[in-house]
């Protein structure tokens, strides 16, 4: 990435660092760099459990503080940024979205559908048991969320295991693509996994899963939770496994989470979040439901 780009990384750390010390309870900053098929970004989410704001674009105006200092952070974040977005609860807390874009000229093209996810190793690891991966075609697009059993090196070994196959495998199925990555994964501890694909003529989602990995289908009026087939891929999995299909005009969005997500969510709790970035939303749904003893993972996906 280039220097430039490097600095303004530099300084919005600084202020997100600064912002949480002040005023949040039980903040975070997440850091993701995405290769995004050669023009690469660095995201970064700042969440904390603070008062959260009444009237957060103003906050954005440089000059307004809640403290006694001069007021630029948010501003300056904002200015620094290529995407910038920010959304707060009055008694919930505070959710800052930055990405910062190799090439900014890259920062407004998006394919067909929307994918952002959202994945945490458990705290004290180093490594995470969950992963996400996904291949696009012209098409097709197809992708996985794993979730190794356990966590720590073994986990991460199995999901990249899995991860290398769901790579190498030629066709669209979803189901087939589950028998190929349980045979190339039987050396490894195994994994939970969903695979998910979007067919682009048809469009339509296809859908199967193994073991407890939730999928969540959402429309502007309906939602419905895809239920997946017991079994672990690598050790052992049904005979039968069908392709469930779902019509994008019915459900347009799809959720993801493994099982360091606690999955009772009530999307009442965030009003307007139809407005904002998917990443805000998978952050949202990590504040409030991570159970912070296991991996953690939240992958929104949305025709656009």
């Amino acid at each position: 990435m280039k220097e430039s780009k490097i600095n303004q990384i530099d300084l919005i750390v600084a202020e997100m660092t600064s912002n949480l010390f002040k005023y949040s309870d039980d903040g975070e900053l997440l850091l993701g760099v995405f290769s995004n098929g050669g023009s690469p970004y660095v995201e970064l989410i700042s969440i904390d459990n603070g008062p959260g704001m009444i009237n957060p674009s103003r906050m954005m105006q440089d000059g307004v503080s809640t403290s006694n200092t001069l007021g630029h952070g948010l501003g300056s974040m904002k200015r620094l940024s290529d995407v910038f977005e920010l959304y707060s609860q009055i008694g919930w807390g505070t959710i800052v979205l930055s990405r910062i874009y190799n090439d900014p000229e890259q920062s407004n093209l998006k394919g067909k559908v929307i994918i952002n996810p959202i994945v945490v190793f458990k705290p004290g690891e180093t490594t995470s048991g969950d992963g996400f991966t996904f291949k696009k075609t012209d098409k097709y697009l197809k992708m996985m969320l794993a979730d190794g059993l356990g966590h720590g090196p073994e986990a991460n070994r199995a999901v990249n295991a899995a991860a290398a196959a769901f790579k190498v495998f030629p066709d669209y199925s979803p189901s087939e693509t589950i028998r190929f990555i349980h045979q190339a994964i039987k050396k490894t501890r195994g994994a939970v996994i969903n695979i998910l694909g979007y067919d682009y003529a048809k469009r339509t989602w296809s859908s199967v899963g193994v073991g407890n990995i939730a999928a969540r289908m959402s429309g502007p009026v309906n939602f419905k939770n895809h239920m997946s087939y017991n079994g672990i891929v690598g050790h052992n999995i049904p005979n039968t496994l069908n392709d469930q299909e779902y019509a994008a005009d019915e459900y347009n969005q799809v959720m993801l989470c493994s099982d360091g997500i606690k999955t009772r969510i009530d999307m009442a709790r965030y009003p307007m979040m139809y407005k904002y970035d998917l990443t805000i939303l998978a952050a949202a749904i990590y504040k409030d439901h991570a159970r912070r003893n296991d991996d953690m993972s939240v992958v929104i996906a949305k025709v656009k």
